[in-house]
């Protein structure tokens, strides 16, 4: 026989319910049969005492060059698409990645925020992180309602990257709290009439009224029921902060009555962002979020802001520099532990990363070839650890999933949410003849993250092999640096664009 085949290992696959001993047989980049005694190859990965799973797919990821795919490979992903900002204008930027060359598969939304910039102050760039800071000088696309010449403009454009395959409207309306209701419910109906989903990083987290977290949810939750639009929340987690409890009693509630909700959640207490957002320069920041401003620390050198005074400063200066914010102490205190796991282990919701950039000590973002990382390379550890971190804490050391289910929230769960608007979803997250043989294999015992906030770009430990389209990417724990397998991961295109 041809091809490859992965012998013994324990095969859990969470769309057939399958947990057993197994072998898989790969042929020409797809699964070709799953079971026992199914011959030799000219290929053989021996997988006796090792987990064999679907390749993590990751639904938000903002790293989408060479070395963030490298140390997401590492964290057992295989499909790492970025939905929550999404990419304007979205044809030249999947041209791009194909003539780069990519390690994972990848894919992206169509970018809202962009599309405000775009029509609201005329500043129309090729989406980037530094991009995205510049604009940020001009606050009238955050601050302003769009008139009705502009909301024209903004809904042309965003339809314009779904027709040039954008995998739904990623909406970061925290970043541009002043926008419509209006305005929105016409993204949401556009989203609806295409059959594609929204992706949103919700426009307020404060626990208190106005403008609080579970005012943001309502407005989402009125979002779904009034267009039929699917809403998808991001970082439940970091979104819901203290509150998580409450917002999370009206998403399922949503959920319950069959609005079109779904959620996912990474595994930490700290977020990542950039110093312009809007949300730094509330002059009720600490108030309103029941942290000081030392809880927000730059990547680059690690500085933590003394008041609003220096970090309304550095946002004049440096407005796309990466910062962490530390939201939840989820080291000392065990009601902050408690409201993790209530995002983490949301039913039904998916593992997503929202996995930042490398940055280097001059703020600028490393895109090199260089392996492993340079070591002044940084990030969030969320980048490099969130599918290990998850799946060692919850899965293996509290048992707080079964592996079978913690594994369907890292695949099944991400991909049946872009299912019923991206084809190329079908064939993810599930081990079954004729599936794409984006395949993990990895010791359950040794898996585990390793990056730490003081040492953020160690690659995670346990992956022995990487599938991608049925090619190596990490072979015997060793990462294959030549290989290029990644595909796009695009909705249809529409003729002529």
């Amino acid at each position: 026989m041809s091809g490859l085949v992965i012998r013994g290992g324990r095969v859990v696959d969470p769309e057939s319910g399958i947990d057993a001993l197994a072998d898989i047989v790969v042929l020409d980049g797809k699964i070709a049969a799953v079971g026992t005694g199914l011959g030799e190859a000219e290929r053989v990965i021996d997988a006796t005492g090792l987990v064999v799973a679907p390749g993590f797919i990751d639904l938000h990821a903002h790293g989408q060059s060479i070395p963030a795919d490298r140390m997401q490979a590492f964290d057992g992903v295989t499909t790492t698409l970025d939905l929550e900002a999404g990419v304007m204008p979205v044809a030249s930027w999947y041209r791009r990645q194909a003539e780069r060359g990519r390690i994972l598969n990848y894919g992206a939304s169509t970018n809202w925020a962009f599309a405000r910039i775009g029509a609201m102050v005329g500043i129309n760039e090729e989406s980037s992180l530094e991009a995205f800071g510049r604009a940020m000088r001009d606050p009238r696309w955050m601050d302003n309602i769009a008139s009705d010449g502009e909301q024209a403009g903004i809904i042309a454009r965003i339809a314009q990257g779904l027709d040039e395959g954008g995998i739904g409207i990623g909406i970061l309306n925290a970043y541009a709290p002043g926008a419509g209701v209006q305005e929105l419910t016409a993204v949401c109906q556009l989203a609806a009439a295409q059959g594609v989903p929204t992706f949103t990083h919700i426009a307020y987290m404060s626990r208190i009224d106005p403008k609080s977290a579970v005012e943001a949810y309502i407005r989402l939750i009125g979002y779904a029921g009034a267009t039929g639009a699917h809403m998808h929340i991001c970082h439940f987690n970091s979104s819901s902060k203290t509150d998580v409890e409450r917002c999370a009693e009206l998403v399922m509630k949503a959920q319950a009555q069959g609005l079109p909700i779904t959620v996912e959640a990474y595994p930490y207490g700290t977020g990542s962002t950039v110093l312009a957002a809007a949300f730094f320069s509330d002059p009720e920041f600490e108030t309103r979020n029941g942290t000081g401003y030392d809880s927000v620390q730059r990547v680059a050198d690690g500085r933590r802001f003394r008041d609003r005074q220096e970090l309304l400063a550095a946002q004049a200066e440096e407005p796309s520099t990466l910062v962490l914010w530390h939201i939840l102490d989820t080291e000392n205190n065990e009601q902050h532990r408690r409201m993790l796991d209530l995002s983490v282990l949301y039913p039904g919701g998916a593992i997503a990363s929202d996995a930042m950039p490398w940055s280097l000590p001059d703020a600028s973002i490393y895109t090199g070839d260089a392996w492993p990382l340079p070591e002044d390379a940084t990030s969030h550890p969320r980048s490099a650890g969130t599918f290990t971190r998850f799946l060692r804490h919850w899965v293996r050391e509290r048992q707080a999933v079964s592996l079978l289910d913690g594994i369907a929230k890292c695949t099944l769960i991400p991909a049946e949410i872009l299912a019923a608007s991206t084809p190329a979803m079908r064939d993810k997250g599930r081990l079954r003849p004729g599936a794409d043989a984006d395949i993990v294999v990895f010791d359950f015992e040794t898996l585990t993250d390793r990056a730490e906030f003081s040492a953020m770009n160690r690659p995670a430990e346990g992956v022995k092999h990487l599938l991608v389209n049925g090619q190596a990417v990490i072979s015997d724990g060793v990462m294959e640096v030549a290989a290029r397998p990644g595909q796009p991961v695009r909705r249809p295109v529409a003729s002529g664009a």
